[in-house]
This record gives structure tokens, sequence and C-alpha cells, in this order.
């Protein structure tokens, strides 16, 4: 590979800010707030923010895999990025449940906690204590397979990586076909939840991980470009049948926008994403995702089911607001104090180790 510019993609983090804006906006269409034409543009296809962090996690952990790096040592940085803000956010969810009278079953809130959730084909588990969990299951799945993932595509050839990225998101579009052969009030779950379905995405945030890490990607295709293409595909797969709106309409430009901001970096091209502001918005999206949810619904419990307009709105601002507070507070008392204790000490790089994709630090991930 060659070598690059930069060891830290400080834009991939600023935009994850942005997916989870995104995730937020369809999570407030969902609950049933400022439901109207122009929130329905703008957010009715924002859950695919979710997707946007599969392709990322692929992406960031190809490009922070150092050389040499034991698998043991892999797997507990991923947990200890991933489980302490589970835990809590879980802990806070199951309290509000059982606070408000709703009945969990000790097997749903087990498998939820330990994040097997998404292979479970039953809405009442998949979406079950903190509903937004079930994407971490899928990520669970995905670091489990990494390693073989990443030895793997790392011993493809230069040539091969366009056709091989290619033929991985093809898989996306094939999964709603394969979908066919489960009953019909499983198919959502098969598209959308199932650990296998999704992991295409992750496997190409790998594959262009390699193109851009090797200099490959083309110039022409900037960030500015690749996004207006994105938010083009956002508003047009909505008339996609449902089982292609889900994941396959916009899976091709959030991939190439992941590398394109990527690139942008590298070639030490301006971006407002790398701001002092973007960064730790997105350096806080984790906790924000996995709260805001919880926020939107207790918000709209407490307001009951008559509202008018005005006061929708004010609610979702007030539960932005919430949520970007708890979140930043969240990421300094749970996450950073939990990733201190679990991940295991650093190992010095070689020479060799500081001047590749596999040996740069990712702040972009999940």
């Amino acid at each position: 590979m060659t070598a690059p510019t930069v060891t830290r993609l400080e834009s991939l983090t600023g935009l994850r800010a942005i997916a989870a804006v995104a995730v937020f906006g369809f999570h407030a269409l969902a609950v049933g707030l400022v439901d109207t034409p122009v929130t329905q543009w703008l957010f009715r296809q924002g859950a695919a923010g979710v997707s946007f962090f599969f392709l990322l996690s692929g992406f960031v952990l190809a490009w922070s895999t150092r050389p040499g790096d034991p698998v043991r040592r892999f797997w507990r940085r991923r947990l200890a990025k991933v489980w302490p803000n589970h835990a809590a956010a879980w802990a806070v969810a199951l309290a509000a449940l059982v606070v408000t009278g709703t009945t969990v079953g000790l097997g749903t809130a087990l498998v939820t906690l330990l994040l097997l959730q998404a292979w479970v084909p039953n809405e009442g588990v998949y979406f079950g204590v903190n509903p937004v969990a079930w994407s971490l299951s899928c990520e669970v799945f995905f670091y489990a397979l990494f390693p073989a993932l990443w030895a793997l595509a790392r011993r493809l050839p230069e040539r091969a990586l366009w056709p091989t990225l290619a033929g991985v998101l093809a898989l996306v579009w094939v999964v709603p076909v394969a979908a066919l052969a489960v009953p019909d009030d499983l198919r959502y779950w098969a598209i959308w939840v199932l650990p296998v379905a999704r992991l295409p995405e992750f496997v190409a945030g790998i594959l262009l991980a390699r193109l851009v890490g090797g200099g490959r990607w083309p110039r022409w295709a900037g960030a500015g470009r690749i996004a207006a293409l994105v938010v083009a595909a956002c508003l047009a797969s909505w008339w996609l049948p449902e089982r292609w709106r889900l994941v396959a309409g916009t899976v091709v430009p959030l991939a190439l926008l992941v590398a394109a901001v990527a690139a942008g970096d590298v070639q030490g091209r301006r971006s407002w994403l790398r701001s002092r502001s973007a960064v730790v918005a997105g350096e806080w999206s984790y906790a924000f995702y996995l709260l805001h949810l919880l926020v939107l619904g207790v918000l709209v419990k407490t307001v009951g089911d008559s509202r008018p307009l005005l006061v929708e709105l004010v609610v979702v601002l007030v539960a932005l607001a919430v949520a970007v507070a708890a979140s930043a507070a969240m990421y300094r008392l749970v996450e950073m104090p939990g990733l201190r204790l679990l991940r295991p000490r650093r190992i010095a790089p070689g020479p060799e180790a500081t001047c590749r994709p596999g040996a740069l630090s990712g702040r972009g991930g999940v």
C-alpha cells in the first residue's frame, strides 16, 4: 500500500455526527413527531445512517489495524469501545421500562445485554430494552470475523479491489431477493437486522480502506460530488420497493462517501468536518446514538398524544438538546473511563507500523 500523508481521518469523525442526526430525525418521525411533508423528505431515509456506520466501521478497522497485532488485543479494544456505553444505556433503558410498568422478560434482558438480539427473529427481542442496540449486535459479529476478513482482503491484488468491491456491494442488492425464502413476517428482520445480511456493508468498508490507503481513489470523486449523490439517492430510493429501499437503494453512494471523505483527508483537502466542533460532535455520536431514542420516547410520553405541530417541534428540539447533553456526559463519564480501564496497553509501533493504513489510529470507528 502507498503510505498516506495523515494518520487520523478526522473528517470521518465529523461525518459520524451528521449520520447520527439523520438517524435522530428518522426516529423523531417514527415516534410521531413533526410528521410533515418537509420532514418526511428530509428524514424518511435517515435510517441509512446505520448503513453508513457499518461501512465506516469496516473502513476504520482496516485503516487502524496494526501489523502483527494479536487478535485478542483487537477484540479487547473493540470490547473497551463498545461495551461501557452499551451497558450504561441498557441499564437506563431497562430502568425506564420498569418504572413505566413495561414487562421485560429475563431472556430478552440477557440477550440484549449480551448483544445477541439481532439473531433472534422476534421484534420484541431484537428491538428489546434499548431498540437501537440491535446494530451493535451486528457490529459484534463483524468484529468476530474481522481478523479473518482482513487477512483475506490484504491478500487481494490491487487490480482485484474494484471488481471485488463491486461484487460485495451487489450482494446488498441480492439480499432482498434471498429474503423471499423466508416467511413474509420475517423479511424485514432478514434484510434490515440479521447480521449476515448486513455483513457486505462492513466488508465493503474494508475494501474501501485498501483502495484509499493504496492511493487508488480518483481525485475527481471528491466528497462534495459524492455527498450530492448521497442526497439524490436518499430522495430517489423512496420509490423503490420496500425490500430494496431499506438498504440497497443508498448503500453504493454511502460507500463512496466514506472513501471520498477519507481520501480528502489523505490528500490534504480542506474540510469543515475536521473543525473542532465537528470532531467533538463525532466523538459524542456513539453515545448520542445509544441515548437519543430513549430521550425521544420519554418526552413523547410526557407531552401525550394530542399535540399541536409547534409543540411537537419544541419537543424535537428539546430532545435533541437533552440527547446531546447526555451523550457528552456519557462520553466523559462512561466511554473514556471505560476505554482507559478495559483497553490493552499500547505497544510502541516500529518504523513500518507508523507509515501505512494498517497502523493508523482510526478515530472514526464505532
